[in-house]
């Protein structure tokens, strides 16, 4: 399934979700650059980690190996169904108008009712008619005339707003891909929530030798700055598996057995480093990044050696000698693919 979207808050706003993360700051508009979008949207699939070769100089661990955890976000493409064009007033922006795309699928209708079942499912049949009539098409094009003379802001970087305008109703109706966003190497800013732990005591708070610290066990919204993209894992291609450089064994992102309560990645996906908040299946924002980048890291270019793939539903300890790592299954296929036929 394909999540229907539509253009708002600099980039795609999932609308099939029940929770998703507005983008309260987006990155500077440049009109002498091409339009593009900057947000998109993933879900939370799990963590690994990932051993790779440290390219900074001067640092004691150039040259050498490390291994660091990174997440696993599955990103499918998103489709725009709809623009909307603000104005600005002394209470903030307000939307003018808003230009929807003819066919929008049982998803997105579904989002505009209470009770989807008992309803007539009649949402937008008659606004489909206007893409089909001659008086219909004049009205759509009067509205994104509108657009261009009298809104100040279109959610898309780059250009003039009647390109802007143009930009985005050329893409309705068709899937934007991930990459078309974000590149590997690159650093993006996470949105998302994560809940409170309460009360905690003295190590499980802030370490030792501090006195324990109350919390709330509550939603928390929290935007992760600066995250740097290890991966861009495209359907079809090499990058979508876990493959490397250095490790030409063939097996799947997806560790053997799935991730914990999210299951197999089977769209695009990105790897980034470290954490971001929010337990499994939880969808969050990508956006990239507000701040000019000052440090080495962003120029840092990723080579990874090796990707764990190895089961996350079996204690280590009972599979010492089955290939921990790799493959922590003896009864895996991507096991029995590796080692060939073995002596009974």
């Amino acid at each position: 399934m394909v999540p229907w979207v539509f253009f708002q808050g600099k980039g795609l706003i999932d609308i099939v979700e029940k929770f998703v993360f507005p983008v309260k700051a987006f990155p500077k508009d440049d009109p002498t650059k091409p339009c593009r979008l900057t947000s998109f949207l993933g879900y939370k699939a799990g963590m690994t980690h990932i051993v790779r070769e440290v390219e900074k100089h001067g640092s004691k661990l150039h040259k050498r190996e490390t291994s660091e955890a990174v997440t696993v976000i599955e990103t499918p493409p998103m489709v725009v169904v709809a623009v909307v064009g603000y104005v600005k007033t002394p209470r903030g922006l307000r939307t003018l108008s808003t230009v929807w795309a003819q066919h929008l699928s049982k998803e997105v209708k579904r989002r505009f009712y209470k009770n989807w079942c008992k309803s007539k499912k009649k949402a937008f049949t008659k606004y489909a008619l206007k893409h089909e009539t001659e008086e219909g098409k004049k009205d759509i094009q009067s509205q994104l005339e509108k657009m261009k003379k009298y809104c100040n802001v279109i959610r898309v970087n780059g250009g003039d707003i009647a390109k802007e305008v143009d930009y985005a109703y050329g893409l309705f109706e068709k899937e934007v891909p991930v990459d078309a966003i974000f590149q590997k190497d690159e650093m993006i800013d996470i949105i998302g929530v994560t809940k409170g732990k309460g009360y905690e005591g003295v190590v499980a708070c802030i370490g030792a030798w501090h006195p324990a610290r109350a919390g709330q066990n509550e939603y928390h919204h929290r935007t992760e700055m600066n995250k740097k993209v290890y991966r861009v894992g495209k359907v079809g291609e090499e990058a979508h598996s876990a493959m490397t450089e250095f490790d030409r064994t063939e097996k799947d992102i997806t560790p053997v057995g799935g991730f914990q309560h999210y299951g197999v990645v089977k769209e695009d996906y990105l790897m980034i480093k470290g954490c971001c908040a929010g337990p499994k299946k939880q969808v969050v924002t990508l956006r990239q990044v507000l701040r000019k980048q000052t440090t080495r890291i962003p120029l840092e270019e990723i080579k990874l050696k090796f990707i764990d793939t190895s089961s996350r539903y079996c204690c280590p300890c009972r599979f010492r000698n089955q290939g921990q790592g790799l493959f922590i299954n003896p009864g895996v296929q991507e096991t029995f693919k590796f080692y060939g036929r073995v002596k009974a």
